[in-house]
């Protein structure tokens, strides 16, 4: 082997959230408009997962003439206290520091589906600036970001009135050093928090756009994912009135099935995890498929509708099945960074 100039001084060590600008494909996925939606999927879902702790009810998104977006919630509000570890607010580090938050461990979040290190830091990374501003305890404080650096320190701007909500509101621009276009298609922004409402009983999303010919839209389900398939079976014939609901619970954590078959030809069968549209499936689509085939060739025998040698195969059991699998996981397993499969094992 020859000689080469290859040495520990090529090696290049990416501190704070530097990698993310430098490669942010592989946090979000991509530099186009998937990528730009995913900015504001990942700071719905921190908002999203404070309802899943029962400490949120309303969420509001609201997109603005000059591409900036804000996200409001009624959560507890990300904390605001110095980590003694980090010599800096909570706020701070959630906003600067990869894989900091407060779902790798402890009891603030039981499930949830910020994680695996996309989530608002990565944001305020790729924004061009951001803004956050924490109602707790009483106060109001804010914190302003330019590219993922703070241009100060966290500061207490007011006083709470008696009986204010309090949550945590971020408003942030997309880079435009980064994204090819800034532009966000509303109509798929309403497709995902209308989902994110369906499978989150109770909670009320409501999506303003600000922008020319832009419209308003309100969320909110009390029959959760039993909605979601009257949803999807609006403009269908369903060949049996009553919905199929169940639901479990495993150490895992939680699973939610919703069904109704209808009289057409197609498979609509959506999964999520944790409230995240898991579009290539992965291990709770295969539990479900093959857990539902097998229960109706059982069945089927059972009432002697089958012969002994003979069984129905997967897709004529799902010919015309609009299905929504839902599981809600302590430890969720993602096949890469933007979640769109699950892993779990276990799941199956």
């Amino acid at each position: 082997m020859t000689e080469t100039d290859y040495t520990a001084r090529d090696i290049t060590v990416l501190e704070g959230l530097e990698p993310v600008r430098l490669r942010p494909g592989m946090y979000i996925g991509s530099t186009g408009l998937r990528g730009l939606h995913h900015l504001i999927y990942e700071v719905v879902d921190n908002s999203v997962d404070e309802a899943l702790q029962d400490r949120n009810d309303r969420i509001e998104v609201t997109l603005h003439p000059d591409n900036s977006v804000t996200v409001q919630d009624w959560g507890s509000g990300i904390p605001v206290d110095v980590m003694k570890e980090q010599g800096l607010p909570a706020l701070t580090v959630v906003l600067t520091k990869l894989h900091a938050g407060g779902k790798f461990g402890g009891d603030g979040y039981k499930v949830s589906g910020g994680l695996h290190g996309v989530g608002v830091s990565v944001v305020n990374a790729l924004s061009e600036r951001l803004v956050a501003e924490v109602r707790r305890d009483g106060k109001i404080h804010r914190q302003e970001f330019e590219r993922g650096e703070p241009t100060g320190d966290m500061e207490l701007v007011g006083e709470m009135a008696k009986g204010d909500p309090t949550g945590t509101t971020i408003t942030f621009l997309p880079d435009s050093e980064v994204f090819e276009e800034l532009d966000v298609e509303a109509a798929t922004i309403t497709q995902r928090l209308r989902e994110t409402a369906f499978l989150t009983k109770g909670l009320y999303i409501k999506l303003v756009d600000e922008r020319a010919d832009g419209k308003t839209v309100e969320f909110h389900y009390e029959n959760g994912i039993r909605d979601f398939v009257a949803h999807i079976n609006e403009a269908k014939d369903p060949i049996h009135k009553r919905l199929v609901y169940f639901e479990g619970d495993t150490e895992q954590g939680a699973v939610e099935v919703a069904m109704q078959w209808n009289s057409s030809y197609q498979e609509s069968v959506f999964t999520f995890a944790n409230n995240i549209n898991t579009v290539e499936g992965g291990a709770h689509l295969s539990g479900f498929r093959s857990a539902l085939t097998r229960t109706l060739n059982a069945k089927a025998q059972e009432l002697k509708l089958l012969k002994k040698d003979e069984s129905l195969d997967g897709e004529d059991v799902r010919e015309g099945l609009a299905a929504v699998v839902s599981v809600k996981l302590r430890n969720p397993q993602f096949e890469g960074q933007t979640k769109t499969k699950l892993g779990n094992p276990g799941i199956e």
